[in-house]
């Protein structure tokens, strides 16, 4: 095979397309969550005001899951990521201004 003909998974880079703000990125591989359990309310929508330390998702890796917490305060600009969906470690999760 030449080229990048048979990779899977790969994305396009998202970076030119992000809206203004600090971006919250994965600090580990592993599949995002958007709420506690399925079923219930995401933990946070776009447009909300978050605190510093607030939980924005969880990312469960090797079985554990590890909370995403916002690490300014201020409004949810952007949800890069889908509930279910497999983050690479430093991708761009969420946006906050």
């Amino acid at each position: 095979r030449t080229g990048n003909q048979g990779r899977r998974g790969s994305r396009p880079p998202v970076a030119n397309a992000l809206p203004a703000g600090h971006v919250v990125k994965a600090p580990m591989v592993g599949t995002f969550y958007a709420s506690a359990t399925p079923g219930t309310p995401a933990f946070v929508k776009v447009g909300q005001q978050v605190k510093a330390g607030e939980t924005l998702g969880i990312i469960e890796a090797m079985k554990m899951f590890n909370q995403i917490e916002a690490d300014v305060a201020g409004t949810v600009q952007a949800i890069l990521v889908e509930n279910g969906q497999p983050v690479e470690f430093d991708e761009p999760m969420f946006v906050i201004a």
